[in-house]
């Protein structure tokens, strides 16, 4: 069976600046169905947006921002269970840093890990461990992670949720005629150092950090597939019938 690193963003799970019930219940449904076909590692993203429901901190401030993800973890992580728990699925949190992936050692950890609960039927949820990780030891933000990861873990593809749908030849909020790319091999170093513009208050990316996690995946001889976590049609097509209607494939050959 093959494995995939399913990664969905703040802006995706973001309603009126909390969590939205209607995308938590619309994630739960695709990763229940992708599980017929394949074996799925979720990364996601929220839990400051989640804390930040709570208590009106200014996320800027990095101790403030900290403090909202301690808030919000576990809220995010119980909205999943309780969901989950409609399908008789049970999911798991685990929450990393840097660290855990910048050694041979660490790595074969994770891996370890996630073997086990994969082999017993659970849904490891991973996030950034936004609440104690420490300037040198962070990632920076979940795409990236989640390419780290799904190297680490050896998956087949990396599938990227978000609000931009697509990868295109000029940035389709300014150009109108902007074209998606269907399939991309090769990503310029150009493209690498693009300034980062996320569209949403939550969100810590925006194409070049998708694009950053798109060559990794590459480097590493694996695939990734961007797609809108607005309308999961596309994604559903792609990884469930095989036919690409909408977002970008990053793959080699």
């Amino acid at each position: 069976m093959s494995r995939i690193v399913l990664k969905v963003g703040s802006a995706i799970l973001s309603e009126n600046m909390q969590i939205s019930d209607t995308m938590i219940k619309s994630i739960v449904s695709l990763v229940v169905d992708l599980k017929q076909k394949y074996e799925v590692v979720l990364v996601s993203s929220g839990a400051v947006l989640a804390g930040y429901s709570q208590l009106k901190l200014d996320k800027n401030v990095l101790e403030n921002k900290q403090a909202l993800a301690a808030i919000g973890q576990p809220l995010l992580m119980n909205k999943f269970r309780l969901e989950f728990a409609k399908y008789d699925q049970v999911p798991a949190q685990i929450l990393l840093t840097a660290s855990n992936l910048n050694t041979s050692a660490q790595n074969q950890k994770i891996k370890n890990t996630l073997n086990v609960l994969l082999q017993q039927d659970i849904i490891p949820i991973i996030n950034e461990n936004d609440a104690t990780a420490v300037e040198e030891l962070v990632v920076g933000d979940n795409d990236q992670l989640s390419a780290y990861l799904a190297c680490s873990i050896e998956a087949d593809m990396l599938v990227i949720l978000s609000d931009i749908d697509a990868y295109y030849d000029s940035d389709p909020h300014k150009n109108s005629n902007a074209k998606a790319y269907k399939k991309v091999e090769n990503i310029s170093k150009q493209e690498l150092v693009q300034l980062k513009s996320p569209n949403h208050n939550f969100a810590t990316g925006g194409i070049v950090t998708k694009l950053k996690a798109a060559s990794y995946m590459l480097a590493c001889k694996r695939q990734m597939f961007l797609a809108s976590g607005l309308d999961l049609d596309s994604v559903r097509s792609f990884l469930l019938d095989n036919q690409q209607t909408n977002g970008t494939l990053f793959a080699k050959g």
